[in-house]
């Protein structure tokens, strides 16, 4: 079972990953985190990838495309994975595809959560959070006991500036610009699945696995 989640920034996809990864016994890739682990570890495509990373620059997408095969080619991938985070754009995606068809392999399922850009902009400028211990709050969802003060440290709550309102139109402008074009793609190769991401965060969940399980 080979997934790729797609949605904009603040839909929940990351969230959803997490649980698929979790009843399912896979593992949940996130390229960001591919990257830290190659790196800490000294690897060889890891200090490749900080070269770039170090100057600014965006990670080439066929060195990218190497360090996720890298991980998906070990042990805990043999049943599948859950890709978050990658691809983001239509090259990445074909130079992924191309990768995986020598393999044998390709994606069993792109599940977009899908969720109007108004909804997003409301979530995100919602949350909250304490610079201090990490703890993260939402005013409608996950309020904290006392206003403006986290539970756990009983530091100040901050709205972050990039769940400010001009910074996530600017992130959706990128991700309907660069990201959702994938939509159509996957739609093409007959993968694509679509949730309605304004659901409560269990009823997304439920309606992912009455897909993959059908």
């Amino acid at each position: 079972m080979k997934i790729i989640m797609l949605g904009a920034p603040g839909a929940g996809k990351g969230t959803q990953a997490k649980m698929i990864a979790d009843k399912y016994h896979v593992p949940h890739i996130s390229t960001g985190d591919i990257f830290r682990a190659n790196i800490k570890n000294g690897t060889e495509l890891g200090m490749e990838a900080k070269k770039y990373m170090d100057q600014g620059l965006l990670v080439p997408d066929e060195l990218t495309v190497k360090i996720l095969l890298d991980r998906v080619g070990k042990e805990d991938c043999k049943e599948g994975y859950v890709l978050d985070g990658f691809p983001r754009t239509i090259p990445q995606a074909k130079v992924l595809d191309e990768a995986l068809a020598e393999l044998g392999e390709s994606i069993d399922y792109a599940i977009d959560v899908d969720v109007p850009d108004e909804n997003i902009v409301q979530r995100m400028s919602g949350r909250r959070a304490c610079l201090s211990c990490g703890a993260t709050y939402h005013l409608e969802h996950v309020p904290p006991q006392k206003e403006g003060v986290c539970d756990k440290c009983g530091n100040e709550l901050v709205l972050r500036d990039d769940d400010k309102a001009d910074t996530v139109l600017n992130r959706l402008k990128v991700y309907h610009d660069q990201t959702q074009p994938l939509i159509q793609f996957y739609e093409t190769k007959g993968v694509l699945k679509t949730v309605d991401g304004t659901q409560a965060m269990e009823d997304v969940f439920q309606s992912i696995i009455a897909i993959l399980e059908k």
